[in-house]
């Protein structure tokens, strides 16, 4: 097939958005099921996970490939819930264009404004589809006005809606003039365009128009003489406008009533981009990161494709998803993992549809498939060419921000528990898993309850072991905030040969970048071989800290001198030497306990916002800004400290009757106030001293 009739898209949107039901009429209509699933049923195809179907949202991200007038259509379902980010994330990383969905009633909600951000931070061109138009309360003009006034999106209504609520039963087509109504859930009719929105739709168009005016000249000059624009005219310039990102164009419907998901679908192909609009993606050189190379989507170009997720099926085994953006994909070829710098053989190669799958011999360019059998392959790494090596930039993963203490109820089922979970962190890279080293006790860490509680239920679901949990906590981090130099021999006789190891590290603080080692070592004092042992040795000390064991954070680490034996010294002794060196200089480098903040947007009507903006103050939130979001209603937006957040959404829901919601994500990590520090040490000490007993 033509790379001009491939589409790869996203569909995301808040959870209340009614995306997965669309998704479903998409899939009915493109004839990839016969029938069509339903939410409430549990019967959506994208949400086959047995937790999917008891809850009613979307947990992992599934792919679905369909075709739509001779058009390929290759479809990734994402999450509406913030605590599954991660999956949104990797989503907008491979795709090129997107569907974000809105609800005809409730309008632009804290999570579509982090999907948006997403979408705008990955540079995906999109068009928007307001749905629940049959619903009480739905107000289409108002949803156009609301993703105006807080996404920025530049929304250009390329359709009127004809009627509204439990009148609802068509669109008109603002560019052709036509007007379309829905029968029966098979049927799409052309009638015309009803009397009372022909002034309207006429207007609609102008608007376009006019829009467009601003980005094309042709069209300019026809519109300021009053010239006739033809349809074919507008459509070539909304859908370069719209791959350039310089307009939203916003279509109507209602999925549950199987009316306006056919025209969606035309307009998928009308103004969201094939991969050769994308063009040429950039990547790195291997050997020089300043270096940069570019892969065209041709199957003449050497193979570059990204692994953007990983699924464990119980039947086929590991699937490693990717999207091809060179070259040709043969099974039974050799590939380089260029970020692992291993090689890797093709086994099978995949197309998915959500649970089901079709075996293909190749794959080429703007393709999304599945590989089977890759050993070393995760989540963002490149796999190329083995003769024209390159590195794509990479998928970012969130920090963690909760975890959670597990045990299996059964001894016995301990390595089968840690398996499970080693799988789960497979999938999922905001999902991390780490042992104390105090009390060997297994720490799951994740993005929110409800992202944690989904693990656990699966591991009991797909793997068969049913743990005990405790109560969630926050995951707090350590670093430093003065600068230190330390100087460390580690000597040990035992008789016969002994260690040796001498280094003298400046350790900085490192704000917002991570651990950061730098090699300062002159004229062989510590021979080449051992200083990646004196790395190894440092970063030994970041996963369970110093102060209070928790991970830490943000350090720079400057090896100055040193000193070796020709006998004694050796890989471990410079190891531990490290370590030595960076437990000594941690303590006097003003440690702090870090605690993540959150950005939190709370949506509250009119009569509640005194007492919700009371409740934050006193969980240490400081607001940031007030604005209002509809009549009768405003949004809070802020930063809270995470552990004053646990219960937060049953407070809400009493403070408010029920009528307030909330959004939060991950911000940034914050050094807690002097007294939460203590309290923290302390409870820490006493727990190493009751295991000591």
């Amino acid at each position: 097939m033509a790379l001009t009739r491939m589409r790869n898209i996203g569909i995301a949107a808040h959870i209340d958005a009614g995306k997965t039901t669309c998704t479903e009429r998409v899939l009915f209509y493109t004839g990839v099921n016969r029938k069509m699933g339903e939410v409430h049923d549990g019967a959506a195809t994208t949400d086959f996970l047995k937790q999917e179907q008891e809850r009613g949202i979307t947990i992992m991200s599934a792919a679905v490939t369909c075709k739509w007038k001779n058009h390929q259509i290759n479809i990734i379902d994402t999450p509406g819930h913030v605590d599954f980010t991660i999956e949104v994330e990797r989503s907008m990383r491979v795709v090129d264009g997107l569907i974000g969905l809105f609800c005809a009633v409730g309008g632009v909600q804290p999570q579509s404004e982090t999907v948006w951000n997403q979408a705008d931070r990955h540079k995906v061109p999109r068009i928007a589809f307001v749905n629940k138009m049959d619903r009480v309360g739905a107000d289409f003009a108002d949803v156009v006005a609301q993703i105006e006034k807080y996404l920025d999106a530049n929304p250009v209504a390329f359709q009127l809606p004809i009627g509204a609520e439990e009148n609802f039963r068509g669109v008109v087509d603002l560019v052709t003039l036509k007007a379309y109504e829905y029968p029966d859930e098979l049927d799409v009719k052309e009638v015309p365009v009803p009397a009372e929105l022909v002034e309207e739709a006429k207007a609609g168009r102008a608007k376009i128009i006019e829009k467009l005016a601003d980005f094309n000249d042709e069209i300019g000059e026809l519109f300021l003489a009053e010239q006739e624009v033809s349809n074919e005219l507008i459509k070539k310039v909304a859908r370069e406008c719209t791959i350039k990102m310089l307009i939203t164009p916003i279509f109507c419907g209602t999925a549950y009533k199987n009316k306006g998901v056919q025209t969606l679908l035309d307009a998928v192909l009308d103004y969201l981009p094939s991969p050769v609009d994308i063009g040429a993606v950039v990547g790195n050189d291997i050997s020089d990161s300043e270096k940069t190379h570019q892969r065209h989507p041709k199957e003449t170009d050497p193979f570059c494709a990204l692994a953007f997720k990983i699924i464990n099926d119980p039947y086929v085994g590991q699937q490693t998803f990717i999207r091809i953006y060179s070259g040709k994909l043969e099974s039974g070829t050799a590939v380089l993992n260029s970020t692992k710098d291993k090689k890797e053989r093709i086994g099978r190669i995949m197309r998915i549809h959500a649970k089901d799958r079709e075996e293909l011999s190749e794959a080429g360019p703007g393709e999304i498939v599945a590989l089977v059998g890759m050993k070393d392959t995760k989540t963002g790494d490149t796999l190329c060419d083995t003769n024209n090596p390159v590195i794509l930039e990479t998928i970012h993963v969130p920090p963690s921000v909760i975890e959670m203490k597990v045990s299996p109820k059964r001894k016995a089922e301990e390595e089968k528990m840690g398996l499970g979970l080693h799988k789960l962190g497979q999938e999922d890279p905001s999902f991390h898993i780490r042992v104390d080293a105090e009390s060997s006790e297994t720490i799951i860490s994740g993005m929110g309850e409800l992202h944690l509680e989904i693990m656990v239920d699966r591991l009991k679901v797909e793997y068969g072991i049913e743990v005990e949990v405790g109560e969630p906590s926050v995951a707090f981090r350590e670093t430093i905030r003065k600068e230190c130099e330390q100087e460390t021999k580690f000597v040990k006789q035992t008789g016969g040969r002994g260690q040796y190891g001498h280094t003298v590290i400046r350790f900085e603080p490192n704000t917002g970048k991570g651990f950061e080692f730098v090699d300062q070592i002159k004229g062989g004092v510590i021979p080449q071989e051992f200083i990646p042992s004196v790395r190894k040795g440092l970063e030994a000390c970041l996963e369970g800290g110093i102060l209070a064991g928790y991970p830490i954070l943000d350090v720079k680490a400057v090896l100055t001198f040193g000193s070796y034996h020709d006998v004694d010294s050796s890989d471990m002794a410079f190891r531990q030497c490290a370590a030595q060196c960076f437990r000594e200089a941690f303590m006097k480098s003003d440690p702090v306990i870090l605690e993540p903040i959150m950005r939190i947007e709370v949506t509250t009507p009119d009569d509640y916002i005194g007492d919700v903006i009371g409740d934050l103050n006193k969980r240490r939130g400081k607001i940031e800004e007030m604005r209002r979001f509809r009549k009768g209603s405003q949004k809070v937006y802020g930063f809270v400290p995470l552990m004053e957040m646990f219960g937060y959404s049953t407070q809400l829901r009493s403070l408010s009757s029920g009528r307030a919601n909330y959004s939060m994500e991950f911000e940034k990590y914050q050094q807690v106030p002097k007294e939460t520090q203590e309290r923290v040490v302390k409870a820490a000490a006493e727990k190493k001293a009751a295991k000591n007993k």
